[in-house]
Parts: structure tokens; sequence; C-alpha cells
């Protein structure tokens, strides 16, 4: 490079570390020179390919600190396969609002029905939204919580569960919870009460909870905060990941359900 005026835009660039706007300088102002846009159509289309890489890296950032399970996105939802699932409603959902209101989005529904991959989902579009959001299994959540009680490091682990504007709990009733362990589940709902939003998942219809729990009284003050401002969701469909093994053939249809109910179980 000899030219000493694009030399120090280069040099500027990187002290602004607009990395995207100096890999393009050159081929741009060759295109610029043939082309000869308006100056500021010019540098419009610069700073638009700058903003497009800074945004592509804080989403992927942003979705490797959510620690979400995998990277499923509303648009692959087989909505058809669903049809008990309102596609309009999770649509709306999808937009963010209640995350913004600190409201609540609870997923209702047997194995394998797609709760978690509509939580990742919505998960994925409040990374969009720019809100932060943190994944965690209801199982490794309170035995999180039990490790900081322990250490004498609670609110320390308190503190970092009830800082993400979405929290999505995943799994709650697949492992029962001892009365200590809800105790601190609680407080944890307790403190992001009308302040920050939760995406809850659970295989267990909200009059079982207090077998979850072991404890009507914990159940009752879990439930009165989750939905007082929430939007519930009951899936009534069958299991996409046995929709996938009856065309593998892996499955008989048909009356012969026998292998149906075991994979169900063992689910």
């Amino acid at each position: 490079m000899d030219n000493p005026l694009l030399e120090r835009l280069n040099e500027n660039l990187r002290a602004l570390k607009l990395h995207r706007v100096r890999e393009r300088l050159e081929a741009e102002l060759e295109n610029a020179g043939r082309d000869m846009p308006p100056y500021a159509e010019f540098l419009s289309k610069l700073l638009d390919d700058e903003l497009a890489v800074k945004l592509e890296k804080q989403t992927s950032l942003s979705t490797s600190l959510a620690k979400l399970p995998y990277v499923k996105t509303l648009e692959a939802f087989d909505f058809g396969f669903q049809p008990s699932v309102d596609a309009k409603q999770i649509k709306e959902l999808a937009a963010c609002l209640f995350v913004g209101r600190a409201e609540n989005v609870i997923f209702l529904g047997p194995p394998g029905t797609g709760k978690t991959h509509l939580a990742v989902a919505l998960g994925l579009k409040a990374i969009a939204h720019k809100y932060r959001v943190l994944f965690v299994s209801a199982a490794a959540l309170v035995a999180s919580l039990n490790k900081a009680y322990s250490e004498n490091k609670l609110e320390e682990k308190l503190k970092q569960y009830c800082m993400p504007r979405l929290l999505i709990i995943d799994e709650i009733g697949y492992v029962p919870v001892d009365t200590h362990g809800a105790h601190l589940l609680f407080q944890i709902i307790s403190r992001r009460y009308e302040r920050g939003s939760i995406v809850l998942t659970s295989n267990r219809g909200f009059g079982q909870w207090d077998e979850i729990f072991g404890d009507a009284i914990i159940a009752t003050a879990i439930l009165d905060r989750l939905l007082h401002h929430s939007t519930v969701i009951n899936i009534k469909g069958d299991s996409f990941r046995l929709k996938e093994k009856k065309r593998a053939g892996l499955l008989k249809s048909g009356n012969d359900n026998n292998g149906l109910d075991l994979i169900s179980k063992a689910m």
C-alpha cells in the first residue's frame, strides 16, 4: 500500500475497531470509482456492513452465554404436527413484549411434544431483541442453589439467576425436588416476580406440583407468583421423537402400542 491517504484511513479504521470497513475499503473504493454512487450512499453501505458483522458477533456471543442446549428456531417448529399449539399466539410471543413487561410463559405437555424447542426458540428471539437470556434445567438449577447454600454463597448465586431479563427453566417435574430445594427455587421465582421474565416447561399439570415439591404450601406459593402475569400453553399432541421413530420404521403403527408405551415411559 503506497497511498498515504489510504494508509491513514486504514490506521484510523483500525483504531476505531471498524474491522469490516477496513477489510472492504479498497474494494468498495474501486466500486465507487466505477459506479460513482452518492457520498452518503457509499458511506451508508460501508457502515451497514460493519454493523451487520458486529450484530452477528454479538448475537453469537449472547447465544453462547445463554447456555442453550441447542439452537432450534421458531421457524423450524412443526405447527402442523402439533395443532394444539396456536401458531399465531406463539408468533405474538416471539415479539418478546412479554419480556419487556416481565411476564412469564409456561409450556405444559407430555415428553417430546416440543416444549423445550419452543422455549429455546423464544430465547433466541429474546436474544435478537437484545435481551440477556439464560437457560437451565430445573434439576441443575436446584443443584446449583443447594451447592451455593452449602458453601455460604447463596446470595451471590441468587443474583446470578436474577440478572438475565429472561430465565428459561426446563423440565420442572421430571425429577422430584426436596423441601429445601423447593424453598430455594421459590426464592428465584419470588425475586424475579414482576422484575424479570421466566419461560418454564413442565410435563406435569399444576395440580400435581405439590407432588413435585412434596409440599402443597410451597407449590401454591410458587404457582401464585408464576401465574399472576403469565401465558400458559398446554400441548396435547404426540411426541416428535416418536414420529421420527415411526418414519424410520422403528415403531409399528395401528393398534400395537406396546413399543410406544415403553418408550414414552422411558422419556
